[in-house]
């Protein structure tokens, strides 16, 4: 029987200059957690247009479940603009009022997340309100039931505050973030920063009683710390091509790792490595 995943948040197209890419964290997330072997249900909302049209047939390609993903007439399909200024360095304007923030809980969620083995998030995907009431019902349910609560935080300007960044950490019980973020959440935490980055993820774990806190570092790999210490894990090699959906795949193996029992360190391993993969192939999810 296959570990089942409910994965809820925002799903979208990034609009390059040389055409749309898919995109958007939880959708990412969905993907490589199905490629990995879960049960995935994708709970979300895409326009009744040609790109939720289009953004179905990725879900399905890559075997997530599609049935909470709600068609809406209302909202259109979400979408970011990318632009490459100078060095092209991009830019991203993410498109506001989306169909993935409008969808509403039904009986259909309520049963899914009942019966799922752990509940993915982000912060991104509450900028609405009816999503963000959802996802929040959903966070109850899955306390109740004590499965993971998987948030990788996923600040995305201008759509976060220290008061969103505050209540997400509090409902989760294992926190992703990347050492990027991490300035950021500590401001909004209230955590002293001049403390060593061990000391400053076990004052997070701590601070809002989590299982666990995972911080990635890009080329050089990852950390974990837990009640029981702290685990390092090096950087994998690879020949980066393309770095978007790393961290949404880091965070796929990681949820996967988990819910198999794995131990920390093979977690981590296993995290760093397909991450390496995906970073080798351009495209947040590759072919």
């Amino acid at each position: 029987m296959s570990t089942r995943i409910v994965a809820m948040g925002d799903g979208l197209w990034d609009l390059f200059p040389e055409g749309p890419r898919f995109g958007g964290a939880t959708a990412n997330y969905a993907c490589h957690a199905s490629i990995l072997g879960a049960e995935v249900h994708m709970v979300s909302g895409v326009g009744a247009d040609e790109r939720g049209d289009a953004l179905l047939e990725v879900y399905r390609k890559h075997g997530v479940n599609t049935d909470l993903v709600h068609a809406l007439q209302d909202y259109p399909t979400g979408v970011v603009h990318v632009e490459l200024k100078e060095k092209g360095l991009p830019t991203f304007t993410i498109g506001e009022n989306a169909a993935w923030d409008h969808w509403e809980w039904n009986q259909g969620i309520e049963r899914t997340v009942r019966n799922a083995d752990a509940l993915y998030f982000g912060t991104l995907g509450q900028r609405g309100p009816s999503a963000r009431d959802g996802i929040r019902r959903a966070l109850e349910i899955a306390r109740a039931t004590k499965i993971p609560r998987i948030l990788d935080i996923n600040l995305r300007a201008p759509f976060f505050d220290d008061l969103l960044i505050c209540d997400s950490i509090a409902l989760c019980s294992v926190l992703k973030l990347s050492d990027e973020e991490l300035n950021r959440v500590c401001q909004a935490c209230e955590i002293d920063l001049s403390q060593s980055d061990e000391s400053v993820l076990s004052e997070l774990r701590t601070k809002f009683e989590l299982d666990l806190v995972v911080m990635t570092r890009g080329a050089e790999g990852a950390v974990l710390n837990h009640a029981g210490g702290v685990v390092e894990q090096p950087g994998v090699p690879a020949k980066v091509v393309d770095t978007v959906g790393a961290g949404d795949s880091f965070t796929a193996s990681m949820t996967l790792g988990l819910l198999a029992g794995k131990d920390y360190p093979q977690i981590l391993k296993d995290a760093c490595r397909v991450a390496a993969g995906v970073c080798s192939h351009a495209g947040a999810v590759p072919e």
